[in-house]
């Protein structure tokens, strides 16, 4: 496949490292917590989708982050970046093995170097789906996205989460931020 058939998302394809992540969660205790984190992701080409006359192109791609000094990881995540030049729109489906699975989505031009992609529970575009602990307890009621893609084989995203908490009238940001260095 010609990465440039991949629209804006052709810079990803690779393996990619940052140590420089950020994250705003919230904690087992139901408080917040604030870690620094490694973060690997790789990005790989998959074949041209066929929907009728839709047509995709995009990466396979998995991320694993853990927390700097610590062994295990804190987070992972196995999902699907897709580009559909026709509708000039870039998606990101995902699912995290925590029981949620998401379907993310913007409009974006093909040589684009910064693009946002977004989700909404009841969106039946791009949405959020979450098992019923989650549903309950920690609604993920809208997720946004930024990357930029810099000129020094490098890119950043900022990632928010919006979660309502049970029993809470304020919406919690869960924030992830890195920047990542192609190996």
């Amino acid at each position: 496949m010609q990465n440039e058939k991949l629209g804006p998302l052709a810079p990803l394809v690779g393996i990619w490292e940052g140590e420089k992540g950020f994250d705003i969660a919230l904690s087992n205790i139901r408080g917040t917590e604030h870690n620094h984190f490694k973060e690997r992701i790789t990005f790989d080409p998959i074949s041209q989708t066929d929907n009728h006359e839709q047509v995709l192109f995009g990466l396979r791609y998995s991320t694993v982050a853990t927390r700097i000094g610590a062994d295990a990881p804190f987070h992972e995540e196995l999902g699907y970046w897709l580009w559909d030049a026709a509708e000039k729109q870039v998606m990101r489906c995902f699912v995290i093995p925590r029981g949620i699975a998401l379907l993310a989505g913007g409009t974006a031009n093909a040589e684009d170097r910064e693009f946002h992609m977004l989700a909404e529970v009841g969106s039946a575009r791009y949405g959020i789906c979450s098992n019923p602990f989650l549903d309950r307890e920690f609604k993920t009621v809208r997720y946004e996205l930024k990357v930029t893609i810099h000129d020094d084989h490098s890119f950043s995203y900022d990632e928010d989460s919006q979660i309502l908490i049970k029993g809470k009238t304020e919406v919690f940001h869960h924030r992830d931020k890195n920047t990542l260095k192609r190996l």
